[in-house]
C-alpha cells in the first residue's frame, strides 16, 4: 500500500490543485508540445490509481487485461497494488475530450494507488480520468481481442505466450523473460525484468520463462486467424540479455531462430524487430539475414559516467564505446532508418549520481540524440517508470520531473527537424490523435505527415 508519505503528499496535490498548475503552466510553456503528451508523459512517469469500476475481468471480460508483458511497470509490487492485483486493470486507456479537448491519445497503464490520477465511473457508469478531483477526460478501455479468447492445444493462452500492445499494433513477444545480467553488479539499476518474473512466479500466475518456438507459432497462427482486421502489424522479439548461451545457442541464434521460424510461417504479415544488446556485425548480419527488418539495440542513457553505473553488466561484457561502435555498425546492415535503440528517458536525473537540473539533462541527452542523428540513426524513448524494487526506483519513487519530459520531447523533435529526419518506421501513424505507441509521447509528438503512415 501507498505510504503515509504518499497518501499525504497525493491528498495536498487535491487540496490545493497543484498538478493541475503544473501541467497547465507546462502546457502553456511549451505550445510546441501537444497538451496530450503533456498529460501522457505526466501519467507515464506517476502512474495512475483505478477505481474497481475501472478494472477488467482478466481473461474472462470484455476489457483487455494488463499482460505485464516484460516489465512490472507498476509503482508497487503486486501484493501492495489490492484490488488491481486479482483484477488487472487494462492493457492501456484512451483519452479524450475534457476541458484540454484532448485528442485521442493511447496511454500505456502503469498502476499507482497514490497517484493524483485516477481512472472511475461517474454516476452514469461512464468511466472518465481525473485528476485534484476534477474530470479532464473520457477513458476508452481497449476491447478484449477475439484471439485472446482462444487457447493453444496446452491450454496456454494468447495473452500469456503472445499479447498485443499499442492498441493491438504490436505483438510483444517476450521470449525469454529473465536477464543473464543478474545481481547489484550486472542489472541494470532501472529495470525490474528479473524481480517481474520472480513477483509474477511466486504469485501463482503462468509467466513462462522460455518460450518454446512452436508455442509462439501457435499463438501467432491465432492472432492471423482472428485477427480479420490485421490491425496487428508489427511484432517485437526480445527478453533479457544472454551472456553465455540458452540451449547451445548464443544472443543471436536465440533470438534469431524465432525471427527465422516466423518469417517463414508467415512471410510479409508483419515488421519483424529485434530488442536485443548491441551485437558484433556478424551477428546483426544474421539478424538480418532471418528476415528481421528493424534492429532496436538500446543504449539506455547517453552520459558515460551515468552508463557504467547504471548498465554495469553492460558496460562489463560490452564497454558503452563499444556499445555505440556497434550500433553504428549495425545501421550498415539495415541501413540507418532500420536501427532505432531506445533509451530510458529520466534516469539521467536519477539521485544520488544523475544531472540536478533539468537544463544539464536535457543537454547529455540532446548531445546522445546529434550523435546518432547526424547518422540517420533514429532513436526512441520510454518515460521511465521507477519501479520499487529496482535500486533506482527506492532512491526515487518520484522519478523525474514532468518539466524534463516535455523539454525533451522538444528536444527531440527540434533535432530530429535539424538532422531531415521523419518519424521511425514500426511504430504506427505519428502525430496528436493517431499515434498509438503508449509508453512514451514521442509519436504523439511528431508532426503527422502523408509519407509517415505505416
Amino acid at each position: 500500500m501507498p505510504s503515509s508519505t504518499d497518501r499525504s503528499r497525493t491528498e495536498q496535490s487535491r487540496a490545493d490543485g497543484s498538478r493541475t498548475r503544473l501541467i497547465e503552466r507546462l502546457m502553456e510553456q511549451f505550445p510546441h508540445v501537444p497538451r496530450e503528451a503533456v498529460i501522457k508523459e505526466d501519467l507515464l512517469r506517476g502512474g495512475v490509481a483505478f477505481d474497481e469500476s475501472a478494472l477488467s475481468d482478466n481473461e474472462g471480460g470484455d476489457v483487455k487485461p494488463k499482460s505485464y508483458f516484460i516489465f512490472s511497470f507498476d509503482h508497487g509490487t503486486l501484493p501492495e497494488l489490492g484490488a488491481a492485483a486479482l483484477r488487472r486493470p487494462p492493457e492501456e486507456i484512451v483519452l479524450t475530450g475534457g476541458p484540454y479537448e484532448l485528442r485521442r491519445t493511447v496511454v500505456s497503464v502503469r498502476v499507482n494507488p497514490a497517484s493524483p490520477y485516477r481512472v472511475a465511473a461517474d454516476d452514469d457508469g461512464v468511466l472518465g480520468l481525473y485528476l485534484d478531483d476534477r474530470r479532464i477526460s473520457d477513458v476508452g478501455l481497449p476491447p478484449m481481442p477475439d484471439y485472446y479468447r482462444h487457447t493453444l492445444e496446452n491450454g496456454k493462452s494468447v495473452m500469456e505466450v503472445a499479447p498485443t500492445i499499442q492498441w493491438g499494433y504490436l505483438v510483444y513477444l517476450t521470449v525469454f523473460r529473465v536477464c543473464q545480467y543478474f545481481g547489484a553488479k550486472e542489472e541494470c539499476q532501472y529495470c525490474d525484468i528479473n524481480h517481474n518474473w520472480r513477483q509474477h512466479k511466486a504469485a501463482g500466475r503462468p509467466y513462462t520463462g522460455v518460450k518454446p518456438v512452436e508455442e509462439v507459432l501457435e499463438a501467432l497462427a491465432i492472432i492471423d486467424k482472428y485477427d480479420t482486421a490485421k490491425t496487428s502489424t508489427a511484432y517485437t522479439l526480445t527478453g533479457g540479455a544472454i551472456t553465455s548461451h540458452i540451449g547451445g545457442r548464443d544472443e543471436a541464434d536465440f533470438y534469431g531462430q524465432y525471427a527465422k521460424a516466423i518469417e517463414e510461417c508467415f512471410p510479409g504479415r508483419w515488421i519483424g524487430k529485434v530488442v536485443a544488446q548491441a551485437l558484433p556485425k556478424a551477428d546483426v548480419q544474421r539478424f538480418h539475414d532471418y528476415g528481421v527488418q528493424i534492429y532496436h539495440p538500446n543504449y539506455e542513457v547517453w552520459d558515460r559516467r551515468l552508463f557504467e553505473l547504471y548498465c554495469p553488466g553492460k558496460e562489463r561484457y560490452v564497454g558503452r564505446d563499444e556499445w555505440h561502435r556497434r550500433i553504428l555498425d549495425s545501421a550498415e546492415v539495415f541501413g540507418p532508418r532500420n536501427v532505432i535503440p531506445n533509451f530510458v528517458a529520466g534516469v539521467e536525473m536519477a539521485e544520488p549520481f544523475g544531472f540536478t537540473t533539468v537544463k544539464e539533462a536535457i543537454d547529455s541527452t540532446t548531445e546522445g540524440l546529434r550523435f546518432f542523428m547526424s547518422h540517420g540513426i533514429t532513436p526512441r524513448f520510454t518515460t521511465w517508470c521507477p519501479e520499487p524494487t529496482t535500486p533506482l526506483g527506492k532512491t526515487n519513487p518520484d522519478g523525474a520531473p514532468l518539466e524534463y519530459h516535455i523539454r525533451l520531447l522538444d528536444a527531440y523533435r527540434a533535432t530530429m527537424e535539424e538532422y531531415g529526419l521523419s518519424s521511425p518506421p514500426g511504430y504506427g501513424p505519428p502525430g496528436p490523435g493517431r499515434a498509438v505507441f503508449s509508453v512514451s509521447s514521442f509519436m504523439d509528438s511528431l508532426p503527422a505527415r502523408p509519407d509517415d503512415v505505416q
